[in-house]
């Protein structure tokens, strides 16, 4: 008798995880699209943010090889960006392949909320992660001027990854994973945040936007446009405003980014363009390219004058 009790009490958990397992795949596949043409505009607009998105980091990109320099782009924000993006991808991964957190997310949120996570955010935040890691490396091949990492940022990105361990760890005993990448989610928004401070400032101290692609600048604010736009087109469509509370981390993200995109276009076409055309010839402007940033002996005192002062 009472080995039969202790076979009921085994049998009894197994029984209920299926159970649920079973009611979480029936409502997951009874979960539509109310609207053919909001489903396919929905993924439209998420793989013309993945494409605007992504290139936006090919201008800086191009930037740098051309000149064989980073001088002027601001080292602090390229490590902080690459944190956060790897951050992002941890929870667009986890919410978009794993059941378990699928389940977890629908026991939250209700069996008949869509996953608020689409493949181009998937996508985006994996080619995110290796093309901030490239710009990166060309932070350590190409000159840099007297430019480095401040140890506020090193201390601040350390920071980070011993609270994702931290968090980690808590999460384990309970298997709370969506709380776990929720937490991910946030730090992320707050990278964001902080991540575009660095340059703006360097721009601000500077009075010049030279070194800074503004063509960057564009492509983001059109991809968080578009990123936004994507959750506004899912919500019309299920009736429902859950997939913004869901995943706050996305909608942030859009606005954070085309706030500061704002105040970038603003250094570059308002604040300090017309200066920099009055007081510098474009023959300048192009020679900087190719001249040198440190004197040499050989050449003329005129040939040598470092960039950071002729620009």
């Amino acid at each position: 008798m009472h080995d039969a009790f202790n076979s009921i009490l085994l049998i009894f958990p197994l029984y209920s995880f299926f159970s649920r397992l079973h009611h979480f795949l029936y409502e997951k596949m009874e979960i539509a699209w109310n609207s053919h043409g909001l489903e396919v505009a929905y993924m439209v607009l998420g793989w013309v943010a993945f494409v605007l998105w992504s290139c936006s980091f090919y201008p800086q990109f191009l930037l740098n090889f051309s000149r064989k320099s980073v001088v002027g782009l601001n080292f602090n924000y390229l490590l902080m960006n690459n944190t956060k993006h790897t951050l992002y991808l941890i929870y667009n991964a986890s919410l978009y392949f794993s059941p378990l957190v699928q389940f977890q997310y629908h026991q939250k949120y209700g069996f008949h909320q869509m996953i608020p996570v689409a493949a181009n955010d998937v996508a985006f935040s994996t080619h995110s992660v290796l093309i901030s890691a490239a710009i990166l490396f060309q932070v350590a091949i190409y000159e840099r001027g007297n430019q480095t990492f401040s140890r506020t940022t090193i201390g601040f990105v350390t920071l980070v990854w011993i609270t994702v361990a931290v968090c980690f760890f808590i999460a384990l005993p309970s298997q709370s994973w969506l709380w776990l990448i929720s937490i991910f989610n946030t730090m992320q928004v707050i990278m964001t945040t902080i991540k575009y401070i660095p340059q703006a400032v360097m721009n601000c101290m500077r009075r010049r936007t030279d070194g800074f692609s503004i063509g960057m600048v564009f492509f983001d604010f059109s991809g968080g446009l578009s990123n936004y736009a994507q959750m506004v087109i899912q919500s019309i469509d299920q009736n429902s405003w859950v997939n913004f509370s869901g995943n706050i981390g996305k909608v942030l993200l859009s606005l954070v980014s085309m706030f500061f995109d704002i105040v970038f276009m603003s250094q570059h076409f308002l604040l300090y363009h017309s200066k920099m055309a009055a007081s510098t010839p474009s023959s300048k402007l192009n020679n900087t390219v190719t001249e040198p940033l440190i004197m040499s002996p050989d050449q003329p005192e005129v040939a040598n004058v470092p960039v950071v002062e002729r620009v």
